[in-house]
């Protein structure tokens, strides 16, 4: 299907938030109005995939982001759940240690568990920092199936500083490119690189650190713009995005503060980047596949033909309950109950602060003793309507 104009993009109404007593004034992304109300934004300046992803192979320019604890196989098919009919983006796993990789049976733990049917689209993500771990594991992972892998270059945890992995690599430019360099070497797939800012605010140290990695040979980067010890605090600088495409002639997607369709389009608009990555938010809003999708001119969702993609507080709130629902019997088809249940709690932490009163999720997964129980709590919980908001304060 031929994708519709920018100007043709449907999206969302004014709204003011204020979970956990902050309130931002945004003019964007959600109606208090009735459930058929709707506005047409134009995004004259929206344009996608300018540059090709994996050889022209993605068509889709929003992809989740890979997330210790989140991006295992059962949220992955939750999303996957509202990707448009014909739309294919990038899917990535649980960040992977290089160390641990090359000892484990791939699809036997947890990170590493794939759909039943099998997942050919998987852009698994290592952190690594050694060429013989990393040698072995690239392996592996394209003998397994995978499209693409992706070097963690962003994670800002004490343990990554500690052993000069994920954003510590950053404060080594010529080792950075050369981990990319060996990596490239030995792998007959594609390798990417998701970063951040850098350690401090230099802008032409980014522009040299990007370039040096182009230079090794990746594919493409996906640039979260905060530096290290942000962490999710403050606000992430788009414009660094744009920066960091115009010195680059490889495709750069952009990550950072995306939390409702409209900020899929702004963020393109402002950086030109060539997709999004989207994190907890994506988590929390799967649909929002089937919103860009529909803003694109993209069919429904399987399942979903004839229908419009939720919008309103209380549409998306409705939709949240139907998701968690489905995800609680993905849950209960890949892992045992405590498994199960710790990965609910988690997904809920995570995403629950969307919901008015989405803290309350987090002890129906402590409370139930059985994946009847808390499919059942969950259910009378979203008995009632709920209101989901389309922007939250992310404090963790």
């Amino acid at each position: 299907m031929a994708p519709a104009k920018n100007s043709d993009l449907l999206i969302c109404h004014d709204q003011t938030i204020a979970p956990y007593g902050v309130i931002h004034k945004f003019g964007l992304c959600e109606s208090v109005l009735d459930s058929e109300a709707r506005v047409t934004p134009h995004h004259s300046g929206a344009q996608f995939l300018r540059r090709p992803l994996l050889e022209g192979w993605v068509n889709f320019p929003v992809a989740l982001a890979p997330m210790v604890g989140l991006s295992h196989v059962a949220l992955r098919l939750l999303v996957r759940r509202y990707l448009p009919v014909g739309a294919r983006t990038l899917w990535p796993t649980e960040m992977l240690s290089s160390w641990r990789l090359p000892k484990e049976d791939l699809g036997a733990t947890a990170e590493t568990l794939m759909a039943e049917g099998g997942e050919d689209d998987l852009v698994p993500q290592i952190l690594g920092n050694e060429e013989e771990p990393i040698r072995q594991s690239v392996q592996k992972l394209a003998a397994w199936g995978a499209r693409g892998v992706d070097i963690n270059m962003g994670c800002p945890v004490k343990k990554a500083l500690k052993h000069n992995y994920g954003v510590a690599l950053m404060g080594d430019q010529a080792y950075a490119a050369e981990v990319v360099r060996m990596t490239v070497k030995h792998s007959p797939i594609p390798v990417s690189v998701k970063l951040r800012a850098g350690l401090q605010n230099d802008q032409e140290f980014l522009l040299r650190f990007v370039r040096g990695l182009e230079e090794a040979g990746a594919a493409w980067i996906t640039l979260h713009p905060r530096i290290g010890h942000m962490k999710r605090r403050g606000a992430a600088d788009w414009s660094q995005v744009r920066l960091v495409r115009e010195a680059l002639g490889i495709p750069v997607i952009g990550n950072g503060d995306v939390q409702c369709v409209e900020d899929v389009f702004s963020l393109n608009e402002v950086s030109g980047c060539d997709a999004v990555m989207v994190g907890r938010a994506l988590a929390a809003r799967p649909w929002l596949l089937w919103q860009v999708g529909e803003a694109l001119g993209f069919s429904p969702p399987p399942g979903f033909a004839g229908q419009r993609a939720p919008h309103t507080p209380f549409e998306e709130g409705a939709e949240y309950g139907r998701a968690l629902i489905y995800f609680i019997d993905l849950l209960a088809k890949y892992f045992d109950f405590e498994a199960g249940a710790k990965r609910f709690r988690f997904h809920v932490r995570m995403t629950g602060g969307w919901l008015e009163w989405g803290q309350n999720l987090y002890s129906i997964g402590c409370k139930a003793k059985d994946y009847v129980e808390l499919r059942a709590e969950s259910e009378r919980f979203f008995a009632s309507p709920q209101k989901m908001y389309a922007r939250t304060q992310l404090r963790e």
